[in-house]
């Protein structure tokens, strides 16, 4: 589906963030994991989080959808059920790298997990590697891609370095560390998203942050109970780069998880000299808190200048950073983003297309190896963007065409729906 989208000649109001992804997807396999029920409050519904619940039920789950909210009746840590097919993932290459985690532990049983022709380009060999190292037996397609093969073992604990810093990978490690003989320790350079150890923690883990360092306890079973998903950082992170480049914006986005690992983009913004005003969350140190904070932020345009974001910021905003891109455009000077390598693995190779998707629009924009320059031209004229299938290029073709001059057709819009069912909804609604 094509979608023109116009200059906008108002954008104000207020919309709710959509549930976030990352912490559906770790609710219902933890909850999958869990010997007691748990009922998971805010679950978004949304293709790439539909694959989860599918998945765990083909490995036993029971799955109660009931207004509005999920309950999931897990199997419990070691009981999950070799299915009689491949475990299709879809387009979620969270799942995709989690999940893993689980199965390892289930001794004497085999899963294999494919996925769609995008899914089938991203590597696995970053969960293959420690989950090795734990005694499971993983086979990928060429050695590092779908569909693969994890044979269940009985594991051993391990600490491990990541060589880079990446949620996915360890969260896997941690919940394959819960059926460890031992304690399981993971290091990473630089901080990222902790959804999976707070979630850990709430289910009844034991699990402690050291520095750079978090430690999994093995546990006999996780504990039923409440999870609550608030809103999507990443999803709200387009209206506030809408608010920070549409003149004349006064956007409002409710109920947006300030967890202080998701909001390196709003960080970003600030230091651009964005107004954007909410109750942002601290780091807490080495407490591992249980809980996610929630917060309405609200964003006004303000003369921007142009940003450096590499080292710690860049887990903390990894999916966010094209919108710096696109935010850098309007901005004066020159925005760069480098170690960033994680972009080009993505659902698409996020480098090339910002950098193609800014150029096309009337930007200046240059790919490093690891990121992109970006420099500021006063605005975008405007054009086509193709969104090959990328949920976040959809959308942030969608917010070039409210800043551009002349509008943007976005190609391929209907990818949005994989990670923000409404967004067009909601974009209508900020234009009226």
């Amino acid at each position: 589906m094509d979608l023109q989208i116009a200059p906008a000649s108002r954008l104000r109001g207020t919309v709710a963030a959509p549930p976030d992804k990352s912490i559906s997807h770790r609710a219902a396999i933890l909850g999958a994991m869990a010997s007691e029920p748990v009922r998971i409050t805010g679950y978004l519904d949304a293709e790439d989080t539909s694959s989860t619940l599918a998945a765990v039920a083909a490995l036993g789950a029971l799955v109660d959808r009931r207004a509005g909210d999920i309950v999931v009746r897990g199997t419990g840590l070691r009981e999950a059920r070799e299915p009689g097919e491949p475990i299709d993932v879809g387009n979620a290459g969270t799942l995709m790298r989690l999940l893993p985690g689980w199965l390892a532990g289930q001794e004497g049983r085999s899963f294999t997990l494919d996925g769609d022709a995008s899914i089938r380009r991203r590597p696995v060999d970053r969960i293959a590697e420690p989950l090795r190292q734990m005694g499971a037996d993983v086979q990928a397609t060429e050695g590092r891609f779908p569909p693969f093969t994890v044979r269940g073992a009985r594991l051993r604990s391990i600490s491990y370095e990541m060589p880079v810093a990446s949620a996915q990978v360890k969260s896997c490690v941690l919940i394959a560390g819960l059926a460890a003989e031992d304690p399981t320790t993971v290091g990473e350079l630089h901080a990222s998203r902790d959804h999976t150890e707070r979630m850990l923690a709430r289910l009844g883990a034991a699990v402690h942050r050291f520095g750079r360092h978090v430690t999994v306890t093995p546990v006999d079973e996780l504990v039923g109970g409440d999870l609550h998903v608030p809103g999507d950082p990443s999803s709200a992170a387009f209206w506030l780069a809408a608010g920070a480049i549409v003149p004349g914006a006064d956007i409002r986005v409710t109920g947006v998880g300030t967890n202080w690992t998701r909001i390196g983009f709003v960080r970003v913004l600030e230091r651009m000299g964005a107004d954007v005003r909410g109750d942002l969350e601290e780091h807490p140190g080495d407490v591992v808190v249980a809980d996610e904070p929630v917060s309405d932020l609200e964003i006004r345009p303000a003369p921007l200048q142009g940003t450096v974001v590499e080292g710690d910021e860049i887990p903390l905003a990894i999916d966010e950073l094209p919108l710096v891109g696109l935010v850098g455009c309007f901005a004066e000077g020159e925005t760069v983003v480098r170690g960033a390598a994680e972009l080009r693995v993505k659902e698409s190779d996020r480098i090339a297309a910002v950098v193609d998707g800014l150029n096309a629009l009337g930007g200046s924009a240059e790919a490093l190896p690891d990121g992109f320059v970006v420099r500021g031209t006063g605005g975008l004229r405007g054009g086509a963007i193709d969104a090959g299938g990328d949920h976040r290029t959809a959308m942030l073709g969608a917010i070039a065409g409210l800043a551009s001059r002349e509008g943007v057709r976005v190609i391929g819009m209907e990818a949005a729906a994989v990670s923000y069912p409404g967004f067009t909804d909601d974009l209508a609604r900020l234009q009226a």
